[in-house]
C-alpha cells in the first residue's frame, strides 16, 4: 500500500512572515546608540519590570537581550552569540556622510575598528571593592611562549 504524499505547508507564507518578525532583534546600529554613555546607564539600571524576564534586572547591552538572573548573564557573555555580536560592533556604524564618499562625493576612508569589551557584571567586586579575577581552570591548557621562560637580561 503506497501512501499520499502530505501537502501541508503549501500555502504558510503568512505564517512564515509572522515567525520571522516574532524573531527580530535590535539592529546593531541601534545598539550602537545604546552604548552610549546615558543611554547604557538608562538601560543597565531600569526599574522593576514583571512583563520581561528577570524583572528587567539582567540585561546584555550588546545582544539587546533580558535574562532570569545574574548566573544566565554570566554564561551569556561566554557564549559564541555573545562574541560573535561583539566582533561585529567593532566596526564604526554605517553614516550618511560614509554613503556620500563612496558615491564620489570626498575622500573615502575605510571604516575605523572600535575596541568593544563585555559589560561588566555586578559580582566582579567583592566586599573590599577589590576586582575578582577569576583563575584559569587547571583543566584547560594554557599556552607559553619560549621567549617567555627566558631569563631577563639585566642592564648596566
Amino acid at each position: 500500500m503506497t501512501y499520499k504524499r502530505k501537502k501541508y505547508h503549501h500555502g504558510d507564507t503568512h505564517l512564515k512572515k509572522r515567525w520571522r518578525l516574532r524573531n527580530r532583534k535590535k539592529d546593531l546600529d541601534q545598539i550602537d546608540v545604546d552604548l552610549k554613555e546615558e543611554n547604557a546607564d538608562k538601560l543597565l539600571n531600569q526599574e522593576v519590570d514583571l512583563d520581561v524576564p528577570g524583572a528587567a534586572q539582567n540585561y546584555c547591552l550588546h545582544c539587546a537581550r533580558y535574562f532570569i538572573d545574574q548566573q544566565a548573564l554570566n554564561e551569556h557573555f561566554k557564549t559564541k552569540v555573545h562574541k560573535r555580536r561583539l566582533k561585529a560592533l567593532e566596526l564604526e556604524p554605517y553614516t550618511i556622510e560614509e554613503s556620500e564618499r563612496a558615491a564620489g562625493h570626498g575622500n573615502f576612508k575605510l571604516p575605523s575598528k572600535r575596541k568593544i569589551v563585555t559589560q561588566g557584571s555586578k559580582t566582579d567586586i567583592d566586599q573590599d571593592g577589590d576586582v575578582v579575577i577569576e583563575e584559569a581552570s587547571p583543566n584547560k591548557k594554557q599556552k607559553f611562549d619560549n621567549n617567555a621562560t627566558q631569563t631577563p637580561v639585566e642592564s648596566n
